[in-house]
């Protein structure tokens, strides 16, 4: 079964199946917060509804109010504002009545809706009668249809305070019913959506563990592989989704890391026969380098012989010479003795105290050395040994002119690195001898002998190109890192030698 032939059948895509039931869901959430909005709506307008008659009657009861007022106050003053309101409030008493103009029925509520729209118009009539005479003139008549109104209109405003109770009795039921079904209704809402939500939820459940069973298995097989065990089970999973493909996968992974695993060991076996063939070979050599040395010096002579003239110069009273000659001990037993490959920060700038001691005797006031360290820094760090006096030696060299030169340096210290500055105020270098130097560092790098990797001195040459080029490449060898070493120009024309020294490399050994 090759890839280019194989598709995953669309119904059985895991992002398919996520997605319907994401989309159903909802849909179904969608649908159901449809029909509760429009049911509570519903229950709302009905609620709001139960008592607009009670409402609307009492416009009625008002206007027909109005209109009483202003026929009394006709009748007794004959006034244009009075007449003009009594047909104002009449209009509006008579539009609001007409949906009272229905036939007799046997429901108590109809049957005196009728009595106020026959009792309003017996009202009416009579008001009019009586405002018709009273402009007239016809005193008499006017006054007897003004007591046929008032007396109607005191049974009218009876049968409206009763159709007003009974009105409020039936909206009240109906309130009553509304609040009951609205109850009802919220409670089954509330089921339905707690059997929804119970439903959705176990629907999730169920297939978040299918999705997730295969791939916890997977993460098992994988920490167990990580755990360097390789004899793990193959899935062979049948299933055609998403997940069925990782364990598939998976299996030829499983598979093809087996079938390395015998070459993998083989060529451990290889490289652990050719390291111990190596490791035999650097002894030599360190025996015979030993040897060397100790043929051209014996450490312990020159050692005695220094500190037998430093006694002398002591007896005689030659404080600064016997001072100057222990510090030439100090750098010569530094050289000489190395305990190990790398050294502390802090033993590298004592060495550079020595031998900037040894410089100062011999350039007197000419050579200025100015060395600014902070306080709190880790002068723990590891580095590799007599690193930063060839520097040094060759700011003093190069940088020293016939006048007074100066030489400084700097230590800054973050917490994820060191920088060790070494600048002079001399001639400075060319950009393409500064090129050549970084360049031949870093070919020397690639083919760099054991002495050079191991911190073997610089010789003589430490203030040459070729002492740069052996700081740099054991530099680059120690910390693994190609921006460790740098040479820049100062802006006064001197040269600058800058070391970034990772605080989180190698320790001291």
């Amino acid at each position: 079964m090759t890839h280019s032939r194989w598709t995953i059948p669309f119904h059985k895509s895991l992002k398919t199946k996520i997605l319907l039931e994401v989309i159903l869901a909802m849909a179904v959430t969608g649908t159901f917060f449809f029909v509760t909005t429009r049911q509570n709506r519903n229950f709302l307008g009905r609620t709001g509804r139960s008592y607009e008659t009670n409402e609307r009657l009492g416009e009625i009861s008002s206007e027909l109010l109005g209109t009483e007022v202003a026929l009394e106050n006709y009748m007794s003053y004959r006034t244009f504002e009075s007449i003009d309101s009594y047909y104002q409030h009449q209009n509006l008493a008579e539009a609001a009545l007409e949906e009272f103009n229905i036939p007799p029925s046997t429901d108590s509520v109809r049957l005196c809706e009728y009595k106020v729209y026959k009792l309003s118009k017996s009202f009416f009539s009579y008001s009019r009668k009586a405002v018709i005479f009273q402009r007239a003139k016809n005193f008499y008549v006017a006054k007897e249809n003004y007591t046929l109104s008032l007396e109607c209109y005191g049974i009218l405003q009876k049968e409206i305070e009763n159709l007003n109770s009974l009105l409020m009795e039936r909206n009240a039921s109906l309130y009553a019913a509304n609040q009951q079904s609205f109850q009802k209704f919220f409670k089954v809402s509330t089921a339905v959506i707690l059997l929804f939500s119970i439903l959705t939820t176990t629907i999730l459940y169920l297939s978040l563990t299918i999705i997730m069973k295969p791939l916890s298995n997977i993460s098992d097989v994988a920490m167990r592989i990580a755990s360097m065990d390789f004899e793990v089970p193959l899935f062979n999973s049948r299933s055609e989704d998403e997940v069925g493909n990782i364990c598939r996968a998976f299996d030829r992974m499983i598979v093809s890391i087996q079938a390395y695993i015998d070459k993998i060991w083989q060529k451990v076996a290889q490289e652990n026969e050719m390291k111990e063939k190596e490791m035999e070979m650097r002894e030599l050599y360190s025996s015979a380098q030993l040897r060397v040395l100790q043929n051209q010096i014996n450490p312990h002579f020159l050692f005695n012989t220094l500190n037998t003239g430093a006694q002398l110069a002591m007896m005689e009273g030659a404080d600064k010479t016997c001072y100057f000659i222990e510090q030439v001990a100090d750098f010569f037993r530094y050289n000489i003795q190395q305990k190990g490959t790398a050294a502390s920060l802090e033993e590298e700038l004592s060495l550079v105290d020595n031998f900037v001691y040894i410089m100062k005797v011999r350039f007197g006031d000419r050579l200025e050395f100015i060395k600014k360290l902070p306080e709190m820094a880790d002068y723990s760090v590891p580095l590799p040994r007599m690193i930063l006096q060839p520097l040094v030696e060759n700011c003093i060299k190069y940088g020293l002119k016939e006048d007074k030169g100066h030489v400084i340096l700097e230590v800054a210290q973050t917490v994820f690195e060191t920088t060790i500055s070494i600048s002079d105020n001399g001639g400075g270098m060319s950009d393409e001898q500064r090129h050549k130097i970084l360049e031949a560092a870093a070919e020397k790098t690639d083919s760099q002998s054991t002495v050079a990797a191991t911190g073997g001195t610089t010789g003589n040459s430490s203030g040459t190109g070729t002492g740069l080029v052996n700081v740099a490449s054991r530099l680059r060898l120690y910390f693994r890192r190609a921006d460790v070493f740098d040479i820049q120009t100062n802006e006064e024309g001197g040269t600058s030698f800058i070391l970034k020294i990772p605080r989180l490399g190698k320790k001291v050994v």
